[in-house]
């Protein structure tokens, strides 16, 4: 089963913290407290990575809200891979990533964000990065979240 990294835990503990703030500075909101868990727990064992499958219902709902909130595809509609290449030039993605995509959990997608990111040679990453950028329903340019 894929894993999520100790840098999504991170990202959707900082998305919760800014979605659901502090009331009084101590407290923590309940997904906050969840994903905090979780992220103690790693650190306390020096893992950088979670078992999706096995995450605690509340750690797991509250990741899972984050992760809506990230683009949902690396593709940038640059496809090599229907040209024959093994790797996308485009997004960086193997054949195989490409074709599986829709079927993949959400874990296993960012372990492929995640991937490509550190690779960061894909055109996604250089020559087409303005076709990286994610422009929600308001209209403001974003720029794709790093895994």
């Amino acid at each position: 089963m894929p894993a999520i990294h100790i840098t999504d835990i991170e990202a959707a503990i900082n998305h919760w913290r800014s979605t659901a703030p502090s009331p009084d500075g101590v407290s923590l909101a309940p997904p906050v407290r969840a994903l905090a868990e979780v992220y103690a727990h790693m650190v306390w064992l020096q893992e950088d990575e979670a078992d999706e499958a096995t995450l605690p219902v509340a750690a797991r709902q509250a990741w899972l809200a984050w992760y809506a909130t990230t683009p949902d595809t690396p593709c940038i509609a640059i496809c090599s891979t229907s040209q024959g290449d093994e790797v996308c030039k485009g997004c960086g993605r193997t054949f195989e990533e490409v074709q599986r995509w829709p079927e993949m959990t959400p874990g296993a997608k960012r372990a492929t964000w995640r991937r490509i990111t550190l690779h960061a040679d894909a055109w996604r990453f250089n020559r087409y990065a303005e076709r990286a950028v994610e422009r929600p329903a308001d209209g403001a340019a974003t720029e794709t979240p790093p895994a």
